[in-house]
């Protein structure tokens, strides 16, 4: 994986145009002109709106405004799922641009976490990230990196830098070809026809008999009910802590 350069940096940059919009029922000093970024995804929704809400709060009272939130179409948006993860559970087959509704106050308490800060960002980031090492490599990989390089890992994904995010991240992705792979495939399966949030399992790369697995042999094993059907069809999202993710749905 380390080796595809060229494929790893455009599925870095693949963005998500979107409109966001200020909830009807919102208080205004003026009318709130839509706002429109181009959305990473393998970012996430609160580390790139700094600009939305700084839009929106230059037209409402200071005593209006609460804690900012997301909705799809009547969904709050989870802020600890990826951008690409949201569009493609929620929008995939919407025109674009992405339209999401932008709310200051009445926070979903059942629905959403609250995230206070960027810190609290970081340290969701940095629990998937160790979840993966430890499938992978029992934790030895992060164990062995010092603070800087876990900083320098989530500065490359808050500041969008490629280059400063992989020059660590290819650690985590890297290992010796006589242990054959990894110990484990970290993945998450996310389906839309469910309840259950994701599929998580363990997974070795190499069945007992030696040979490699593919993703056909993943899916047979973890939700062997999807495989049969012609009409399945599945979308990758780019793992941005090296944790494989991907969700399941029927046409």
């Amino acid at each position: 994986m380390t080796d595809d350069k060229d494929v790893l940096r455009d599925v870095w940059f693949g963005r998500i145009p979107t409109c966001f919009t200020l909830y009807q029922d919102e208080i205004t000093e003026r009318e709130a002109e839509p706002y429109y970024l181009l959305l990473p995804r393998v970012s996430y929704l609160t580390l790139v709106t700094d600009k939305v809400k700084k839009h929106f709060q230059k037209v409402m009272r200071q005593e209006d405004i609460s804690e900012i939130w997301f909705e799809y179409e009547g969904t709050p948006l989870k802020w600890h799922y990826p951008i690409g993860l949201l569009f493609d559970l929620l929008a995939s087959s919407s025109a674009l641009p992405w339209n999401i509704t932008v709310h200051f106050k009445s926070f979903p308490e059942k629905d959403l976490l609250h995230c206070p800060s960027k810190d609290v960002i970081e340290a969701h980031f940095m629990s998937c990230v160790k979840e993966a090492d430890a499938l992978k490599h029992k934790s030895q990989v992060i164990n062995e990196m010092q603070k800087k390089d876990h900083k320098q890992l989530w500065m490359g994904l808050q500041n969008d830098r490629f280059d400063q995010f992989w020059a660590i991240n290819r650690k985590l992705m890297e290992y010796p070809a006589e242990e054959n792979g990894f110990r484990y495939i970290p993945f998450r399966i996310y389906q839309t026809t469910t309840e259950r949030p994701f599929i998580q399992k363990l997974f070795r790369p190499v069945s007992t008999d030696g040979q490699l697995h593919t993703l056909g042999d993943l899916l047979k094993e973890v939700c062997p009910s999807a495989v049969a059907p012609e009409e399945m069809w599945f979308t990758w999202v780019m793992p941005k802590s090296d944790v494989l993710m991907f969700y399941l749905s029927y046409c």
